[in-house]
């Protein structure tokens, strides 16, 4: 099924292919959309980003594209990832199996389109997916947006980021020798992603390879953020000047600007 504005295209890995949207020309962006797929307003964010720039590639991982955000779909779309093979909704200390297709998908954009490498944002129950991304050399601009994974169902999951050990070593390496940093976003009042977890990539990572953005969303708080809100960058945002989630949403931007376009190369 077509998304409005993105070509389609296809991408084999280890056996394994899938339809992959792309638009857009410069740095490469992979975006790894949120339960319960590409609804309309996952693919204006994708546009946004390739409009600012950068060449998107957005992999159909499950859901319908283009149809909308409805509880019932997104109910659906969860039950089946808890019984796939390749998301891991679980495990404290373990990958999902799909991310070694996403870095092969990295590897590739960034092949394509060169630079420095590629940004690479993840939302929701793909949100985790950035950091695992980083083990790669490819990926050079990780995004975490309210990561998910694995479900906060005890305390010990809360705590937790959904990488392997020795996962952690390299992104812990990759920090310390080559300077990245990862930038994540989350409402402060959302049981999917609590604050515990952004408290464990604070502690890993330290300040200088983490910025966590929280935004306000309690009970009557000035910015009319839902109580209920989850979704920074599409379903929640509020895209008027200086509400909280339009600067995160300029923040990732920026950060894909800065870590991705080099000096010399001018935006569109």
């Amino acid at each position: 099924m077509s998304v409005e504005g993105f070509s389609e295209t296809e991408f084999s890995h280890d056996q394994r292919r899938r339809v992959v949207y792309r638009r857009g020309e410069g740095p490469g962006v992979v975006i790894m959309h949120e339960i319960p797929g590409i609804t309309p307003e996952v693919a204006a964010f994708a546009r946004r980003v390739a409009d600012e720039g950068f060449s998107v590639a957005m992999p159909h991982m499950f859901g319908t594209p283009n149809k909308p955000l409805t509880a019932g779909y997104a109910l659906g779309q969860i039950a089946r990832a808890c019984i796939s093979r390749e998301f891991t909704v679980l495990a404290t200390r373990r990958s999902s199996p799909i991310t070694s297709w996403l870095r092969a998908l990295c590897r590739s954009l960034h092949g394509e389109c060169g630079g420095p490498g590629v940004g690479a944002i993840g939302m929701c129950l793909t949100g985790n997916f950035a950091l695992s991304l980083m083990v790669d050399p490819s990926v050079m601009a990780p995004v975490l947006s309210q990561p998910s994974l694995p479900f906060a169902v005890t305390p010990g999951r809360r705590r937790a980021i959904a990488v392997s050990d020795e996962e952690l070593v390299e992104i812990r390496r990759r920090v310390r020798e080559e300077g990245l940093h990862v930038l994540g976003m989350r409402f402060t009042h959302d049981p999917m992603c609590p604050g515990a977890r952004f408290e464990t990539l604070r502690r890993e990572l330290g300040e200088r390879g983490f910025t966590g953005i929280e935004i306000d969303s309690s009970r009557g708080n000035p910015h009319g953020n839902k109580l209920t809100a989850h979704s920074v960058v599409t379903n929640d945002l509020i895209d008027e000047e200086g509400h909280p989630t339009r600067v995160a949403l300029e923040q990732v931007l920026n950060f894909f600007r800065d870590r991705l376009r080099p000096s010399s190369q001018p935006a569109p």
